[in-house]
């Protein structure tokens, strides 16, 4: 059921156009920069998306550019994963084709970080998610005290029964302007 959930989403993702989705990155940019949980965080952690996923990039400049501490995730095997400060020039892709630090990193604990900008696939309103599968956020989510926050698009609501060691994220922006 998750795989097939999955794998809809990812099509209706891959669909939308670079101008949908351009509007829709630039909308949930702004709504994360002004939300409460970002503005009264000094330490934030965010991921470096696929292609098909809410573009972090401008959002990464724009938190450095506030003086904010920026952290993006380093994954170990075993769904293990840690986050550490953002180098852009630290970076190589993986066998995934995502963007991962490299090298000499420097770690975060979760106990510093105030705020974990979380991806995923698919989300109810209630926060709960289905991310890519690997349960990285879920294992990080359950020791972690501070706040968390998801920006996704329209098709990436879905009703769906989660389980009990899921973990969801505090609050979800969707987009919700025309396209």
């Amino acid at each position: 059921m998750k795989a097939e959930l999955r794998k809809k989403i990812l099509q209706e993702m891959k669909t939308l156009s670079q101008e949908q989705k351009q509007a829709m990155d630039r909308d949930l940019t702004e709504r994360f920069l002004q939300h409460p949980f970002y503005q009264e965080a000094k330490v934030i952690a965010t991921y470096l998306s696929f292609p098909h996923e809410f573009q972090t990039q401008e959002l990464i400049e724009r938190v450095l550019k506030d003086g904010k501490k920026v952290l993006i995730p380093k994954t170990y095997p075993k769904g293990r994963m840690e986050f550490v400060v953002y180098h852009p020039q630290q970076l190589a892709k993986t066998s995934f084709g995502l963007l991962e630090p490299q090298g000499d990193l420097e770690v975060v604990e979760p106990s510093q970080i105030d705020l974990i900008h979380v991806p995923g696939l698919a989300f109810t309103t209630e926060g709960y998610r289905i991310g890519y599968g690997g349960g990285y956020y879920d294992r990080y989510l359950e020791h972690f005290a501070g706040q968390s926050l998801s920006t996704i698009y329209p098709c990436q609501v879905q009703e769906f029964n989660f389980e009990n060691h899921d973990i969801p994220v505090q609050e979800v922006l969707i987009y919700e302007g025309n396209l």
